[in-house]
């Protein structure tokens, strides 16, 4: 009998064995290059270095992204970086295909947007959508900001959560890491990017993936603002915690 048994334990040591190699790898997974683009775009645009936008630009398209999603990151980042920066972007990435067309590369256009069929009130949609974002039900009164000016309340849920998020071209989780990019290559938006943290933390991003977006917006931005994101993370994943 106690031949059966040890040969049970060894299966069940080998099982456990291998389910914590597939948590630990599945917890040190790096962004993709793909996701790295998103992000070196996302850092230049909100900083505004035009050259290197322009270099990454190239090199994201290069990593698989279309001409419809490396417009749609720069189209995105308006409502955290002004539209000053993403028109800048966008005329940047029009050089870029333009070079890249004299080359002989043609790029994937992708897909477009799809059309908004619902016909819920869009700050209904909005609602719903951060909500999806956060993993927590928006209820009771308003308060701090929102309560004190509500258009601006209004504003965001309509249009940064409505009318932009809902534009498939870009999933829930690609949106998040181009704005923890930007907010990361800001500095001074401690709040917003500790409430963005979260919402990366929440779409799927690991400890490991958000510690490596630090580090490529460090090269974009320097050390002080990479480790002013860094205390921010420290913060969010304590939280987390609890």
């Amino acid at each position: 009998m106690e031949h059966p048994r040890l040969l049970a334990r060894a299966f069940l040591a080998i099982f456990l064995l291998f389910l914590s190699m597939t948590t630990s790898a599945q917890s040190s997974t790096p962004l993709t290059v793909r996701q790295q683009a998103l992000v070196t775009v996302s850092a230049y645009t909100a900083t505004g270095n035009l050259p290197r936008l322009h270099a990454v630009l190239s090199q994201g398209l290069d990593a698989g992204l279309t001409v419809n999603e490396a417009k749609e990151v720069l189209v995105h980042l308006y409502a955290y970086c002004g539209f000053p920066r993403s028109l800048s972007g966008i005329n940047t990435l029009m050089n870029v295909l333009d070079e890249r067309k004299a080359k002989g590369l043609n790029d994937v256009m992708g897909k477009e947007a799809s059309p908004i069929t619902s016909t819920a009130p869009k700050y209904e949609r909005g609602k719903k959508n951060l909500e999806q974002l956060t993993g927590k039900p928006e209820t009771g009164a308003k308060t701090g900001a929102n309560a004190f000016s509500p258009e601006s309340d209004v504003f965001l849920k309509e249009h940064l959560f409505a009318d932009l998020f809902e534009r498939d071209v870009l999933t829930f989780q690609e949106r998040e890491l181009a704005t923890v990019a930007a907010l990361v290559s800001l500095g001074g938006v401690e709040p917003m990017l500790e409430f963005h943290l979260g919402a990366a933390r929440h779409v799927g991003f690991t400890e490991a993936q958000l510690r490596q977006l630090i580090g490529l917006c460090e090269a974009a931005v320097g050390q002080p603002k990479a480790e002013a994101a860094r205390a921010v993370l420290a913060k969010v994943l304590a939280t987390n915690q609890k």
